[in-house]
């Protein structure tokens, strides 16, 4: 498991502080953001300070929908969806890696909810988020 870095809760994370952990990364994290702030201009940002995980996370909401949570780690970075069971069929037609579909149909239930986590070290996991973006926005 990657070092959550943002542990500090008097230190609210900037670009600067986070561009400083993720590195490389920072493609990645600029390429994501620049396309949800393109397409998805509603959407809002809000990064917390959370005691149970000791660290900052940000949170990305459409209006009181909860898109995903993304935590900081060194040399990168980690994007988490929560999707209700009902979401498995939409999951299953759509065009992510059968590993990260395998993780949703085999992962941890938490209710009637399970998760997708994706660590991001490629183009092609930010497609993976673009497209679990789309899916989250269709389903109920």
């Amino acid at each position: 498991m990657e070092e959550r870095v943002l542990s500090d809760k008097s230190q609210f994370p900037t670009e600067e502080i986070i561009f400083s952990h993720i590195g490389d990364a920072k493609m990645f994290w600029e390429s994501l953001f620049s396309n949800i702030h393109s397409n998805y201009p509603e959407f809002t940002e809000q990064w917390r300070y959370y005691n149970d995980s000791k660290s900052w996370l940000l949170k990305v909401t459409k209006k009181t929908k909860t898109i995903f949570w993304l935590s900081v780690h060194k040399d990168t970075f980690k994007i988490a969806f929560y999707f209700g069971d009902k979401a498995e069929p939409a999951i299953m037609a759509c065009n992510i890696s059968e590993v990260l579909k395998s993780q949703f149909k085999n992962g941890k239930r938490y209710g009637k909810i399970r998760s997708i986590s994706l660590t991001i070290n490629t183009n092609n996991d930010i497609e993976n988020v673009l497209t679990l973006i789309e899916t989250k926005l269709t389903v109920k």
